[in-house]
């Protein structure tokens, strides 16, 4: 025998379950939205450069709000590229980076000494290992 509020509970999670599923979606997205964004990148320097090129590049990283990680490496095999590896906390983060006066200075001081550009990934970082 059914009762009335077997029948409502039923019914209750039902409609629960199917807003669900239609809230999903956005949920999703909205996750997505928020999600870390992570850029690695190689970067040619002029010949015999590279370490003034990486002098550029490591001032002034410490005041990029949003960067939880932005890390400049020397290639092992190529005496003159890069390795940049950064990580944000989204998306909107790096693009208003890029307008801070503290980064177009260093952009325009390293212009001269960039002889261009090799692989570029962007990736969605999950986490990460600190020190321990």
């Amino acid at each position: 025998m059914t009762h009335s509020s077997d029948i409502e509970r039923r019914a209750l999670l039902a409609g629960g379950l199917a807003l669900a599923a239609v809230a999903a979606p956005s949920l999703a997205h909205a996750e997505e939205d928020k999600a870390m964004y992570g850029l690695i990148g190689q970067m040619k320097a002029a010949p015999g450069k590279r370490d003034d090129l990486v002098a550029i590049l490591s001032e002034s990283t410490d005041a990029m709000p949003g960067c939880l990680s932005y890390i400049v490496a020397k290639d092992a095999a190529d005496a003159d590229a890069l390795w940049i590896t950064e990580v944000w906390t989204d998306k909107d983060s790096h693009v208003a980076s890029l307008k801070l006066p503290s980064v177009q200075a260093a952009i325009a001081k390293a212009r001269p000494i960039i002889a261009g550009f090799g692989h570029r990934f962007e990736t969605v970082p999950v986490g990460g290992v600190g020190p321990g």
